[in-house]
């Protein structure tokens, strides 16, 4: 297990990123296909590696660095990798929270 924090971010967003695409590959299908199960193991990791995280930030910090984060990537990934359309006005929506998360991020390191 990563003791670095930002390897720990890194970690818990790939993950709960691939178990978002992985649920939504699985969707409306037999409950127990490969993507439902692979992503349910993905959250579970993320989880993981989520709350080893949580012991080294104060939540009010990892919270939403870690769900930002992850929606960008989630966002990115739908765009990309699953050929959604993500409307511009999404696009500034996300702009203006990565701002928001600058400022707790380097908040932080005041």
């Amino acid at each position: 297990m990563p003791n670095n924090p930002s390897l720990l971010i890194l970690f818990t967003v790939a993950l709960n990123t691939l178990a978002q695409a992985l649920l939504k590959l699985g969707s409306g299908q037999n409950p127990l296909n490969p993507y439902l199960c692979g992503g349910i193991l993905a959250y579970g990791l993320s989880t993981v590696f989520y709350v080893t995280f949580l012991g080294k930030l104060n939540l009010s910090v990892a919270y939403p660095v870690v769900i930002g984060l992850t929606v960008l990537a989630t966002t990115i990934t739908g765009a990309f990798l699953l050929g959604e359309k993500v409307a511009t006005i999404h696009w500034v929506g996300i702009g203006l929270m990565l701002s928001g998360l600058c400022a707790i991020a380097f908040g932080k390191l005041i």
